[in-house]
C-alpha cells in the first residue's frame, strides 16, 4: 500500500514521493510504477502539493449511482455514460477554481472518486482491469451548469465541464483503497453537502475501466471520475469546497472570481 503525492518545493522544483508518517519519502523515476526511493525525507509543510498525476484526459461519468438515478428518474445505463475533460482543466489541492471570464452563471461542485490509470490499456477484460488501476484519488468535477442546456440543439457537457481549473484532483493517490467500504464527503463553507457510499455505484471501477478501454485507449495518469450522487449544489464566488475520502485525504479548493 502506497499513498503517492506530487509536489513543488519552495524554489519551484517539482518532485514526487510516498506519504509516510506525515513526511514525504522522495522518489525518482519516470513515473510511479518505476519509482525508486532516494532515501531523502521532506516535511509535508515544506512543499506545495500538486495534482497527484498528469492525465492526458479526465473522463467523467454520468448517472453511475443508483440513488441519484432514482431521484432523477433515470434508468441504469447499459454502458457507462461519459464525457471527456481536457488536461488543461486539472488543478491540485489548494489551487483556485477560477470562474470563466465570460460566464456569470451557476457553478456546481460534484464530489467524486477518481480512478487513476497505472499503465496503458485498451480492450481489457473486467478480470484484467484491476491490474491497470494504479489507485484512487478525490475529484471535484466542477460544472458551469447553465451552459449544458444553453443551446437546445446540443447538450454542451464538455464545454460546461472543461474550463481551466474545473477538474480538481488530489491530494494523493491511494494504491490500495477498499472503495466498496468508502464514502465521499463534500463540505461547502463548513456545511456537509454530500456523504454517500461508493458501494452504490452501478458500474464498479474494474467494470468502468474495462468498458472505457474498449472505447478509447487509457494512458498512465489518466483519471476517470466515477460520477456523483445526491447532494450536488452550487458554489458562490469565494466558496471553499472540501472533498474527502478516508484513506486518500482532503481535496481543498476555493472558487475565485
Amino acid at each position: 500500500m502506497t499513498t503517492w503525492v506530487r509536489y513543488t518545493t519552495a524554489d519551484g522544483s517539482p518532485g514526487f514521493g510516498a506519504l509516510e508518517a506525515g513526511q514525504i519519502a522522495e522518489h525518482q523515476g519516470s513515473g510511479y510504477l518505476d519509482a525508486v526511493a532516494t532515501g531523502r525525507r521532506i516535511a509535508l509543510g515544506d512543499v506545495r502539493l500538486a495534482a497527484p498525476c498528469t492525465p492526458t484526459k479526465v473522463i467523467a461519468l454520468w448517472n453511475n449511482f443508483r440513488a441519484l438515478g432514482e431521484k432523477l428518474g433515470k434508468a441504469a445505463p447499459a454502458h457507462p455514460l461519459f464525457l471527456i475533460k481536457p488536461a488543461t482543466s486539472v488543478i491540485g489541492t489548494g489551487d483556485a477554481i477560477r470562474r470563466p471570464q465570460r460566464y456569470a452563471g451557476k457553478i456546481v461542485f460534484e464530489g467524486e472518486l477518481g480512478i487513476v490509470i497505472g499503465r496503458k490499456c485498451a480492450n481489457v477484460s473486467v478480470a484484467e482491469a484491476s491490474s491497470y488501476i494504479l489507485g484512487y484519488t478525490c475529484v471535484n468535477d466542477v460544472t458551469a451548469a447553465e451552459i449544458i442546456g444553453e443551446d437546445e440543439n446540443f447538450a454542451q457537457w464538455t464545454r460546461s465541464k472543461g474550463f481551466d481549473t474545473f477538474s480538481c484532483i488530489g491530494p494523493a493517490i491511494h494504491t490500495d483503497l477498499d472503495w466498496s467500504a468508502a464514502r465521499v464527503v463534500t463540505v461547502l463553507d463548513g456545511s456537509e453537502r454530500q456523504n454517500y457510499p461508493l458501494s452504490d455505484m452501478i458500474f464498479t471501477p474494474p467494470e468502468i475501466v474495462s468498458h472505457l478501454s474498449g472505447d478509447l485507449t487509457l494512458y498512465p495518469g489518466d483519471v476517470i471520475a466515477v460520477g456523483t450522487s445526491i447532494g450536488v449544489g452550487s458554489m458562490k464566488d469565494g466558496s471553499h469546497v472540501t472533498i474527502s475520502i478516508a484513506g486518500i485525504g482532503e481535496l481543498h479548493n476555493t472558487l475565485t472570481p
